[in-house]
């Protein structure tokens, strides 16, 4: 057979069908169009984060100005006109307070129920469990304050401050002549001492934003246990471990970082929450020894004030100043979060 017949006798090329063409150049537009979109949409997001955090700061810059450093470590909040005086220290102080109570509470409740949906829920208990945890965290905030404000306060105000406050004097006079434990119970009874008689003060807003937060701890802490490679646990199960010793020796260090992240974004929604707070706070502003006395954050303290203090630009700016720290606090805390969850995907 001639040359010439066996290039005509082959299949022809692919570049010869010109709808093949115009479909692979679709394609490839569509695909130009889809990653700027989505580079526009990061960037959207990393815009409106820094438009935010500027316009607190550039907001909160009269205060900063006229106070100077001692803005963040004045313990006073004076609106007075003729000496106004406006001091971020008892929000601030109460902010970290109630957050970190609230983890203290939340963290050993959420690990259970972690721990019980990962490794000893029966199979057909451990859906309805796990939806009722996610159920809990979709309430919205004001429902827990009110809650808190008219059932949790008035049981901590009325019945278990004073008992604690009664027993701890009672064991304080009793230690009083020993030199070490009569001190430390002076001043564990200095910390418990009982506050307002309605039950509203630091530690009720702590109960309250434990139970908010324990629902995004424990659904973190369920996913990350969840991804431990089974051959692990049933390795240590074969060499006669307990529950126990297969979460504390396998799973633990296995998602440790993961776990820390997750706690880390549960302090972030701690740090932020507003009208739970707010009902349960009680809204003075001086520092106490008490966690059962009343207090401040610096969301509550935002709320209560800025509707008082459009008359007032250096008020304005001085709860916009209280915005701008509570802002950078968050970011730290979400970043570092964000950084932990990464470092436990890689592992």
């Amino acid at each position: 057979m001639p040359a010439t017949a066996a290039v005509s006798g082959s299949p022809p090329a692919v570049s010869q069908h010109p709808e093949r063409r115009s479909a692979g150049g679709s394609g490839a537009s569509g695909d130009a169009v889809f990653k700027a979109l989505s580079i526009g949409a990061g960037l959207l997001v990393l815009g409106l984060l820094g438009a935010i955090i500027v316009s607190l700061f550039i907001g909160g810059l009269p205060a900063f100005r006229t106070f100077g450093f001692g803005f963040l470590t004045s313990a006073t909040w004076d609106p007075n006109p003729a000496h106004a005086t406006y001091g971020a220290a008892v929000p601030i102080i109460g902010t970290v307070t109630t957050s970190v109570l609230a983890l203290l509470m939340a963290v050993p409740l959420a690990f259970g129920i972690a721990f019980y949906l990962t490794e000893l829920s029966p199979g057909w208990l451990r859906r309805p469990v796990g939806t009722a945890v996610e159920l809990l965290a979709g309430i919205p905030s004001i429902i827990f304050g009110m809650w808190g404000l008219y059932v949790v306060a008035p049981v901590l105000g009325g019945v278990i401050e004073p008992w604690i406050d009664s027993h701890l004097h009672d064991l304080a006079d009793q230690l009083s002549g020993i030199p070490v434990l009569g001190g430390l119970s002076a001043v564990l009874a200095d910390v418990l001492e009982q506050g307002p008689a309605d039950g509203k003060g630091v530690f009720t807003a702590s109960l309250i934003l434990a139970i908010m937060i324990v629902p995004f701890i424990a659904a973190t802490m369920r996913d990350v246990f969840l991804t431990v490679p089974p051959v692990f646990k049933e390795s240590a199960y074969g060499l006669g471990c307990t529950t126990w010793e297969v979460m504390r020796s396998i799973v633990l260090p296995f998602t440790r970082a993961s776990v820390v992240g997750g706690i880390m974004l549960g302090l972030g929604r701690a740090l932020g929450e507003t009208m739970a707070v707010t009902f349960v706070i009680g809204a003075n502003h001086h520092i106490s020894t008490s966690i059962f006395d009343a207090g401040d954050t610096i969301a509550s303290l935002v709320a209560l004030e800025f509707p008082e203090s459009v008359q007032d630009p250096l008020r304005v700016s001085a709860i916009l100043a209280l915005g701008f720290v509570l802002f950078v606090i968050s970011f730290v805390v979400l970043a570092a979060s964000r950084l932990l969850l990464r470092k436990g995907a890689r592992a």
